[in-house]
């Protein structure tokens, strides 16, 4: 694919080689649907391929949502659906394999809220800065699955294993502020400072030596590699929860805003 295939992602390579992604669904919070989520899969390989995209510095458009987690629809048709289930599987193990495997710098500019596969993008990005004011779950729970599609392969690694079962489980939010204070994020930023900020790390990475950074990446990730067969666990055990009891409810009560009621909770 090219940049021009992309539907909601906007591309803005700057001279210095530092290519700026911009989710773009900002009518609906930069939400995933089917198409954008397909798409996070793709883009890591269409950067690969470009010769002259050297750091990437990925956000959200408009200034409340990184990517405000899986459009409801979309999810809904997972749902009960061994189909639907075993497509979102395998997107989601791309997701994280293919920003695994791209060697050039990834940035996040956490500038809103960001859940699913939008923070999937967010917590795996190798430098991650957040706004103070920027709230992140992983929600999972309170839809009735597994914490499957990227926390258990990053999260005990970022802020310890005691912080992230505590999260996990609860899908509390958490501020810019706390999330760096506990290591889940490298850095945080006054909202009308956190672009350039990103720019600033971004600028000095694109700088640098190219082949240092990408090789000390490389090794790096291995700390994840080790960690696949959990992570694959737990997409798997998240997936056989969207064909479970507790999702169709947990799925209702997010839509209709409210606690949900799951049947195995009694």
């Amino acid at each position: 694919m090219k940049y021009a295939d992309y539907q909601h992602l906007i591309f803005d390579l700057k001279p210095n080689g530092v290519l700026l992604v911009t989710i773009n669904r900002p009518d609906v919070m930069n939400a995933t649907n089917a198409r954008l989520h397909w798409e996070l899969t793709k883009v890591w390989n269409t950067i690969d391929e470009d010769d002259k995209a050297k750091v990437v510095v990925v956000t959200g458009a408009g200034n409340k949502a990184f990517s405000a987690g899986g459009d409801l629809e979309w999810v809904n048709k997972m749902v009960g659906s061994h189909k639907g289930v075993s497509q979102a599987m395998r997107e989601a193990s791309d997701i994280v394999y293919n920003m695994l495997n791209l060697d050039k710098p990834i940035i996040s500019a956490i500038n809103g809220v960001a859940v699913g596969a939008g923070l999937a993008v967010a917590m795996l990005a190798d430098i991650s800065i957040m706004s103070e004011t920027a709230r992140i779950t992983d929600g999972h729970v309170r839809l009735g699955v597994g914490a499957g599609d990227h926390a258990a392969i990053v999260w005990p690694l970022l802020c310890g294993m005691a912080k992230a079962k505590y999260y996990l489980m609860t899908a509390e939010f958490i501020d810019g502020k706390e999330a760096e204070r506990i290591g889940l994020v490298s850095l945080c930023s006054p909202p009308d400072k956190l672009m350039d900020k990103a720019f600033e790390v971004a600028n000095k990475l694109a700088a640098g030596s190219q082949a240092a950074i990408r090789v000390t990446k490389k090794s790096l990730n291995n700390w994840m590699r080790v960690a696949s067969p959990i992570f694959d666990n737990s997409l798997a055990l998240e997936m056989l929860c969207f064909l479970g009891e507790d999702a169709p409810h947990g799925v209702a009560a997010v839509r209709e805003k409210r606690a949900p009621k799951f049947p195995s909770a009694g």
